[in-house]
């Protein structure tokens, strides 16, 4: 019995929800009325956002998009998508110090599958091939994002 109280409590994570926020998906080669002889070059764009919400144990979670396709041969521009998919997730158990990370690699990690598949369908019913998107590295993602935010604190600021 004495072992089972010193086991630290096991965490928990549920998914409660998952919604898109926000989403717009702009079709400019048919509003130029340009050809389907291009050769399509993509630029996927990806923020994370976390922010705990007002009942206890519910954080938010978001993978925010930016597609544009640009014709290889030229600097035309065939379509741009942004969404912002938001999970909602009810989280136990984490200490504090881990739940930043958490928040930023494992909770996007879930909802990133729900996240391809909508990419997938907005581009098809767009009058493209359906964009698959490669699987995102979320930890090199937190990483980069902590870095860069380390670096911006320890740059010299200039004097006016």
């Amino acid at each position: 019995m004495a072992e089972e109280a010193a086991q630290p409590p096991q965490a928990q994570m549920r998914v409660l929800g998952q919604f898109i926020r926000d989403m717009s998906f702009e079709n400019i080669m048919a509003q130029k009325g340009g050809g389907a002889d291009v050769q399509p070059d993509v630029e996927v764009q990806v923020n994370l956002d976390a922010k705990k919400r007002s009942a206890d144990h519910q954080y938010e979670s978001s993978i925010k998009l930016n597609v544009t396709s640009k014709d290889k041969g030229g600097d035309t521009t065939l379509f741009v998508l942004e969404v912002d998919y938001v999970g909602i997730f009810h989280i136990e158990n984490i200490p504090d110090d881990q739940i930043h990370p958490f928040l930023l690699i494992e909770c996007p990690r879930m909802i990133f599958p729900f996240l391809r598949r909508i990419v997938s369908d907005i581009t098809r019913d767009g009058g493209f091939p359906p964009l698959n998107l490669e699987n995102i590295d979320f930890v090199s993602l937190y990483r980069n994002e902590i870095a860069r935010r380390q670096a911006a604190e320890g740059a010299p600021k200039a004097d006016a």
